[in-house]
């Protein structure tokens, strides 16, 4: 796509199950795609806190059920199902409230004749989910169950603790590096080799990932002054959240928080973003 799009940029990426889809979105708009996984999603080796919260679901109820991702609510009701029926299961939730976050729970949803009574709108970050429920009722007093991903969200479960929930956490998977670091540590080389001109992160975990192999090898400062000459662009608040605890900027979010679009709206700001850089650094 000559004189379109990233017109050439080398454009890195973390993605794992998504990579192939990823490296044809670069390469349709016009960049060299560099992409390598950062992270393994791995079920939980104990199971047993999403299978006491099936207990107590089928003893005593539960008024509120958020399901943060949608490989997370697959899984956890993989877990449930292991000990007793669909049928079961889905009579216990006859009277929670299911609040779905995003798309991708409301699709996993579906996919087990279940319905969310609550979506969460875009873009979907834990703030958004309080809102959601504020408008909704009250929580004082009420059980609500939160399927947690990745790390658990500190800030989600100590906002409803203040509004007076008895909150559940539910963890169901975690996040590891993948098994092979090799590919990993080859991008993070060409970034401090000012090698990469767009970095794209599509997940908050990506860059703890990236960072914690960077604070291993000993080159967070360099790494972090090679990412001030980058394009970054961040799929959505919530991971550009994370991305500038880390100290890094962040240049460019999408219109919506979807892989495609990432891609391309970045792609027709990358050498604006680049230019102005480059100005500012002169």
């Amino acid at each position: 796509m000559t004189g379109t799009g990233f017109n050439g940029l080398t454009v890195a990426a973390f993605e794992s199950r998504m990579a192939t889809e990823m490296m044809r979105l670069i390469e349709r708009h016009g960049g060299k795609p560099l992409v390598a996984p950062a992270l393994r999603e791995i079920p939980l080796e104990d199971n047993s806190a999403a299978l006491q919260f099936g207990e107590q679901l089928l003893t005593d109820g539960l008024d509120v059920l958020v399901l943060m991702t949608g490989a997370g609510t697959t899984t956890l009701f993989d877990i449930l199902h292991s000990s007793h029926s669909q049928d079961t299961i889905k009579g216990a939730l006859k009277e929670t409230v299911l609040i779905a976050r995003g798309p991708k729970p409301v699709a996993a949803l579906k996919a087990l004749g279940l319905h969310p009574t609550l979506t969460v709108p875009e873009p979907n970050t834990w703030a958004d989910v309080i809102s959601t429920l504020d408008a909704h009722r009250p929580v004082t007093g009420l059980r609500v169950a939160v399927q947690e991903y990745g790390l658990p969200n500190r800030e989600l479960l100590e906002a409803l603790t203040q509004r007076g929930a008895q909150v559940i956490p539910v963890p169901v998977y975690r996040w590891a590096l993948p098994e092979d670091t090799a590919p990993l540590k080859q991008v993070i080389r060409q970034i401090l080799a000012g090698q990469v001109q767009v970095l794209l992160i599509t997940n908050a975990a990506q860059i703890d990932h990236v960072m914690q192999v960077v604070e291993q090898e000993g080159q967070s400062a360099q790494f972090k002054q090679a990412s001030k000459g980058l394009v970054i662009a961040s799929i959505g608040p919530t991971a550009s959240e994370r991305i500038r605890s880390h100290g890094l900027p962040v240049d460019f979010e999408p219109s919506h928080g979807k892989m495609g679009i990432l891609v391309k709206e970045t792609s027709e700001q990358a050498h604006a973003i680049l230019l102005n850089k480059k100005g500012a650094q002169a």
